[in-house]
C-alpha cells in the first residue's frame, strides 16, 4: 500500500483482549507499532482487585488518563486517590506505583515521554512530507 492508499484513520480493536500480564498489571504497550511515529510512549493498563504495581522511578515525565474505577497512586510514600475521569501527572524522577485496594478493575492509559524520545520522533520524521 502507497502512502496515498493509507487509510486517514488506523484503528486497532479490542486493545483490553490482548494484555499481558507485567511489571504487576495487565497492559499492553502502544508500542511496536507498524508506521506509527510518535515523541512519546504508551500502554493500556488494567490493575486487577489487590493488585499492586512495581515501584519504579524514570526520567520520563509521565501521565494517567483514568478510564474506569478507582486506585491510588502512591508518589514519593504519598497516596494520592485517582478516579475514572482523573488525570494524574508525574514528573520525571519520582518514585511511584499504583495501588487497586477495591473490588472492581482500574483502567487507565499511560502516557510518558521524554527528550530522547522526542530527539528520536524528529530524526525518524525529519524527511517526511
Amino acid at each position: 500500500m502507497t502512502d496515498q492508499e493509507q487509510p486517514d484513520v488506523d484503528i486497532r480493536t479490542a486493545e483490553p483482549d490482548h494484555l499481558l500480564r507485567e511489571h504487576g498489571l495487565d497492559l499492553r504497550l502502544l508500542h511496536p507499532w507498524p508506521g506509527l511515529e510518535t515523541p512519546f510512549r504508551g500502554a493500556w493498563c488494567v490493575l486487577r482487585p489487590g493488585d499492586v504495581t512495581e515501584a519504579h522511578a524514570h526520567h520520563e515525565r509521565e501521565m494517567f488518563i483514568a478510564m474506569a474505577g478507582r486506585a491510588e497512586v502512591v508518589c514519593n510514600g504519598r497516596r494520592r486517590q485517582l478516579a475514572a475521569g482523573d488525570i494524574a501527572l508525574m514528573k520525571g524522577g519520582i518514585e511511584h506505583h499504583i495501588v487497586n485496594g477495591h473490588d472492581e478493575d482500574f483502567s487507565y492509559y499511560a502516557i510518558w515521554w521524554g527528550r530522547s524520545m522526542s530527539a528520536e520522533f524528529l530524526a525518524a520524521t525529519d524527511d517526511a512530507p
